[in-house]
């Protein structure tokens, strides 16, 4: 069973053969986080290896490229100049495929595919054409391509962006907030079972478990044991029904701080949802006030 958008996807192999495509951009989007929300990855990975031709784009950084330098929250959504600027500044035109992808260089610490996922959500909906490299940097290694360590400087390009598909990207948090009321809709917890419990909480929010009437599916879901791939279509599809969501209603998703989200949102356009926003403030704003309702598991009520 094919992906219904298997062209937000490519392969490490189709990279390969059109490398050196004029009309191609690959953007490295890797992140390895500082306490204070620095990105170091430009030096500590992609500086070390990455797929040639790659340019590093700094997304993940608190007031990243891709994000709001005005916004008290980091991450938060940027504004069409912002991404405009973005895209130029690593050489992409109108005219432009981007391939991102991310690498996951400390595991267990930083997750390459959510990050990937972040930077596809937000340039998919300014009209960016673009996919994913599935498997992203670790199936490249693994399959032994080559690899290059001399940063790649891109003649700046020229963007302009667009809100594509017709449809709203990013909830806010009154259209959660509206969404509990409204059976029709589907809230989605993309972080994992223990924090949707409350057994483990995220230490970046003020309250654990989950916004109440939440449905939790983990952002592990729906990648591979590999830690890189994305779950074949039956499977996903499969899992997203067994814990409750069905891909022809509306969705919002959410995790800690909007990145996470994304993972399950993408994932959700890949098998053929039309539907799907993600809550930008996620946790990071919704555990901050009191008078909005989380809920734990029974064993871990307190």
């Amino acid at each position: 069973m094919p992906y219904v958008h298997s062209q937000y996807l490519v392969e490490t192999e189709w990279l390969s053969e059109h490398l050196g495509d004029r009309a191609l951009r690959v953007l490295d989007v890797t992140s390895m986080l500082t306490k204070e929300l620095n990105n170091v990855a430009r030096q500590r990975a992609y500086d070390a290896g990455h797929i040639p031709g790659a340019v590093f784009l700094d997304m993940a950084s608190g007031k990243g490229a891709l994000s709001d330098p005005e916004a008290e929250l980091p991450w938060t959504w940027p504004s069409r100049t912002r991404v405009e600027e973005a895209m130029a500044s690593v050489g992409v035109n109108d005219d432009t495929r981007v391939i991102l992808y991310a690498a996951s260089p400390r595991p267990g610490v930083d997750f390459g595919p959510m990050w990937a996922t972040r930077a596809w959500w937000i340039l998919h909906h300014f009209g960016v054409d673009c996919a994913i490299l599935n498997g992203g940097y670790e199936k490249w290694i693994l399959e032994d391509r080559p690899i290059a360590t001399t940063a790649e400087v891109s003649p700046r390009g020229s963007f302009s962006a667009h809100i594509s598909d017709g449809l709203h990207a990013i909830a806010t948090k009154e259209e959660v907030q509206a969404a509990r009321e409204q059976t029709s809709v589907c809230i989605v917890d993309a972080l994992s079972a223990e924090s949707f419990s409350g057994a483990k909480p995220l230490n970046s929010v003020q309250r654990k478990g989950h916004i109440t009437g939440a449905l939790n599916v983990p952002m592990s879901t729906v990648i591979n044991v590999d830690g890189s791939t994305f779950v074949h279509a039956k499977t996903l599809i499969s899992r997203l029904a067994n814990a409750g969501v069905a891909i022809d209603q509306p969705v919002i998703t959410y995790c800690g701080g909007g990145i996470a989200a994304t993972l399950d949102a993408f994932a959700l356009k890949l098998v053929g949802a039309t539907d799907v926003r993600v809550y930008d403030g996620s946790l990071s704003e919704w555990s901050a006030d009191e008078a909005l309702p989380m809920s734990t598991l029974p064993e871990h009520d307190a």
